[in-house]
């Protein structure tokens, strides 16, 4: 996993927590936690970052793993305004996921491992997102996705219909957004 990743988490934890959570979280996980931007990691090490704010927390490692995702949005829009700014709405930034916002992150972090996506978008409600990963962090996306109604004053509701947590081949997440505070 690219240290990007663990980068971001960092920060997530330190702006809602404070550093001395985060240098707790690497102490009760058992790693140094010298992660580098470009560097690449194993993905256990993040996930037992995970686990260790799971047990501080008393929350489960899927809503650790979707909090962050939530909480890295703000952090990827102020370093990458340039992929959010084309757009006005969540919906139309997602559907950029395979044709800009990855190869950008394959350029800028080469090497790196994404998930794969394919939508439906033959419903103006509802997107049909299917998500496969390897690492299975379905969750990381729901974040992603909630975070990125926010940044565009949006609310999102998501039905995860398949999971390959369930033993589904694929992820299928059904995401209605819908302007703050609307139906």
């Amino acid at each position: 996993m690219k240290g990007i990743v663990f980068h971001l988490l960092h920060q997530v934890v330190a702006q809602q927590y404070g550093e001395k959570t985060w240098d707790a979280l690497l102490t009760e996980a058992g790693l140094q936690g010298a992660y580098t931007s470009l560097g690449s990691y194993e993905d256990a090490e993040l996930f037992k970052i995970v686990g260790a704010a799971s047990r501080q927390l008393g929350l489960p490692p899927n809503d650790i793993v979707r909090w962050f995702g939530r909480g890295a949005i703000p952090l990827l829009a102020q370093h990458y305004a340039r992929v959010f700014t084309p757009h006005t709405d969540a919906r139309s930034f997602v559907l950029t996921l395979n044709s800009v916002i990855h190869p950008e992150v394959r350029k800028m972090y080469p090497g790196a491992d994404v998930p794969n996506f394919d939508f439906d978008t033959s419903s103006p409600e509802v997107l049909v997102m299917h998500y496969r990963s390897k690492r299975k962090m379905c969750s990381f996306a729901e974040g992603l996705l909630l975070g990125a109604a926010d940044h565009f004053g949006e609310s999102a509701t998501i039905d995860h219909t398949q999971c390959m947590h369930r033993g589904d081949p694929q992820c299928e997440l059904r995401i209605r957004f819908a302007p703050a505070g609307g139906a």
